[in-house]
């Protein structure tokens, strides 16, 4: 089965265009070294829970989306090799320095998924 990798973070609206950019360069990379699928995806109808949401996980603020993006792999062993990759890929030293990210990187969280139900 399928291994996902998870990410959420929270990106302030006059950046958009700029993480665009940088998620298009990542992608294209993780794709090269054999991601099966790249998906960067921003909220559009979530709202904020009484005791957990997406908004309240990164500490949504007025001015900021929250963007949920998945990454799939054949398995955690090709994740694992995959992640090795493109973390050696010097096209992503620069997306790698936390003052130049378009996001709070402190308020982005992530996770390896074992697939557990395919339709």
């Amino acid at each position: 089965m399928a291994y996902v990798d998870g990410y959420v973070l929270a990106l302030p609206k006059a950046n958009v265009e700029s993480y665009r950019a940088m998620a298009l360069k990542a992608g294209a990379i993780w794709r090269e070294h054999g991601a099966l699928e790249y998906r960067e995806c921003i909220a559009d109808d979530v709202k904020s829970g009484k005791l957990t949401s997406f908004p309240q996980s990164v500490q949504q603020k007025d001015d900021e989306l929250v963007v949920f993006s998945y990454i799939v792999f054949e398995s955690r062993q090709h994740r694992d090799e995959v992640n090795a990759k493109v973390m050696s890929d010097p096209r992503l030293a620069e997306m790698m320095d936390p003052d130049k990210l378009p996001f709070d990187g402190k308020r982005m969280f992530w996770g390896g998924f074992e697939t557990l139900v395919t339709l």
